[in-house]
């Protein structure tokens, strides 16, 4: 019959005397026959001895890590400049710290002291996106595409290949536009014109009020006047907005490579297929946009936004991709604004960098994060006021007409 604990533990004290006195010999024969009292094994009989003997042996101190380097006075500033940019990630973030913070300090919207503008300037990327987790919540929301292929032009229109252009050098841009249907195609809706330079990242947006030639013509007119570089290639997709003998015209007469992607293939346009996202529908949503006082508003967000995106958003630009069994590498560059690559372009002409320079100085980037901000309150209040005119009370049940109508489904439910 096997001892109850109180027995083990009696049986283990008063041996544990005799074993503190004994040779190796004794104290192995004293822990068999512990063993075979109790049914232990030997390594918890010998703690069950020593334990009697010296008492509870005391839990080792706790080995703490080094101490935390960025406390709240660093991760406080931190967020308020990861969300003036827009929340990028830490590897697009930490090499535009130092230009964030100069930027901010310059217009009076943060105040360090040396000791926590040393910390901010010398935190990793992934430190970065470690402090931030909390802070990141992201909506994940698809819409549908309204391009409808254009007929005309296809067969003169060439299809893009690297051949036909230099994309290393700024002005061979990618368009197409994003429709604000809000989930209905019907009717006419606003559109955001997008181009994209391939080269440098630097994007304009144009909202107009529908697809019509007529709009799209004259906002790619007006985004050429902006461009601190030439336009020197227009790629679109094969919609009818874009293929057509006047644009087709009016880039022969300027010199303007004008090609087309393959139908159905939107990587071909994945330049400004990422811009959609990360510019267009990030900032005004999926809503529906048909009235007059909403395409003011969204011109006014793009007037803000254009200076944003160009001059305070780094992006990083593949340089690399090998593929090494089923693994591929990819290699990017350091993260730089559009207007830092255009600086960096020996194909712009010094007067233009300088007269970036300038605009860039008098930029205030938190206040074009209000600006913004302002915008895109408006546009929710007057989406809440469409709403309301829509909505038509319904009728009372007893309603004649509610009546009729249950009475009729009840009359086809039974006949079926």
């Amino acid at each position: 019959m096997p001892l109850s604990m109180a027995e083990r533990r009696a049986v283990t004290k008063e041996m544990a005397k005799r074993y503190a006195r004994a040779g190796k010999k004794e104290k192995g024969r004293m822990l068999d026959e512990l063993c075979a009292l109790t049914g232990w094994s030997r390594r918890h009989a010998r703690r069950a001895l020593r334990g009697a003997v010296d008492g509870p042996r005391p839990r080792p101190p706790r080995v703490r890590g080094r101490p935390r380097t960025y406390g709240e006075e660093v991760l406080g500033p931190l967020r308020r400049i990861w969300a003036t940019l827009g929340g990028p990630c830490g590897k697009r973030l930490a090499p535009f710290l130092g230009e964030a913070v100069e930027a901010m300090e310059r217009c009076g919207e943060l105040e360090l002291t040396p000791e926590v503008r040393a910390k901010l300037l010398s935190i990793s990327a992934a430190t970065i996106d470690r402090l931030l987790a909390p802070e990141r919540r992201r909506l994940q929301v698809k819409g549908r595409s309204g391009t409808k292929p254009g007929t005309l032009l296809r067969s003169q229109i060439p299809i893009r290949t690297f051949a036909w252009w230099d994309e290393r050098r700024p002005g061979f841009c990618e368009v197409d536009l994003v429709g604000h249907e809000g989930g209905d195609p019907s009717g006419q809706f606003c559109q955001t014109l997008n181009l994209t330079c391939v080269a440098t990242g630097w994007t304009e947006m144009r909202a107009v009020p529908n697809k019509a030639q007529r709009w799209v013509f004259e906002a790619l007119l007006d985004i050429e006047r902006t461009l601190p570089f030439p336009l020197l290639g227009l790629d679109s997709d094969n919609g009818s907005e874009f293929i057509y003998d006047h644009l087709f015209g009016y880039c022969s007469e300027r010199g303007i490579t004008f090609t087309r992607s393959r139908a159905f293939r939107k990587n071909d346009n994945c330049f400004v297929e990422q811009k959609n996202w990360t510019v267009v529908r990030q900032q005004v949503g999926y809503a529906r946009y048909d009235t007059p006082q909403e395409l003011e508003v969204l011109r006014q967000l793009y007037s803000h936004l254009r200076l944003y995106v160009n001059f305070f958003q780094p992006q990083m630009k593949l340089i690399e991709k090998t593929r090494e069994g089923a693994r591929v590498r990819k290699r990017h560059d350091t993260p730089r604004t559009p207007y830092r690559r255009v600086l960096e372009s020996a194909e712009v002409s010094p007067a233009v960098k300088v007269r970036l320079t300038r605009q860039y100085r008098r930029l205030n980037p938190v206040e074009l994060k209000r600006a913004i901000a302002r915008c895109q309150d408006e546009l929710l209040r007057l989406g809440r006021l469409k709403q309301a005119r829509k909505e038509v009370k319904a009728p009372p049940a007893n309603h004649p007409w509610r009546t009729s109508f249950v009475r009729q489904r009840r009359a086809a439910t039974r006949t079926s």
